[in-house]
């Protein structure tokens, strides 16, 4: 394969950066997403242009679209895991919520016995 020119590569670049941005990601998600330890953009370029080497624009755009159907299912099973775990269950508040006993009511008795015995002593 031939080099990418100095415009094709910018170019290519600026539709990556559009591209993370409708999609709501950034540089370092991309960078992530293809195993790069940098999220500089000249890590990015880079292996664009190895995949540009090992086929062309058509290799670099079917591992653009690979990486954006992982992040598409990604955020389907998120919004999934999401509707099933209900917010309150962080503090084990689901038990308490679901609990088919009328609300605790004061005993007025037996805290008036406990403050004549407190003070008492």
């Amino acid at each position: 394969m031939k080099k990418l020119s100095k415009q094709e590569e910018q170019d290519l670049i600026n539709f990556i950066k559009e591209w993370l941005k409708s999609h709501g990601y950034n540089q370092k998600d991309l960078a992530n997403a293809l195993s790069l330890k940098s999220s500089r953009i000249s890590e990015i370029t880079f292996k664009v242009k190895e995949f540009y080497k090992k086929g062309g624009m058509f290799n670099i755009a079917k591992n653009l679209i690979l990486i954006e159907q992982n992040w598409l299912n990604n955020q389907q099973n998120t919004s999934q895991e999401d509707q099933k775990t209900q917010p309150y269950n962080q503090l084990d508040l689901d038990s308490v919520a679901h609990e088919t006993q009328p609300y605790n009511q004061l005993d007025l008795d037996s805290v008036v016995k406990q403050i004549d015995k407190d003070i008492s002593i």
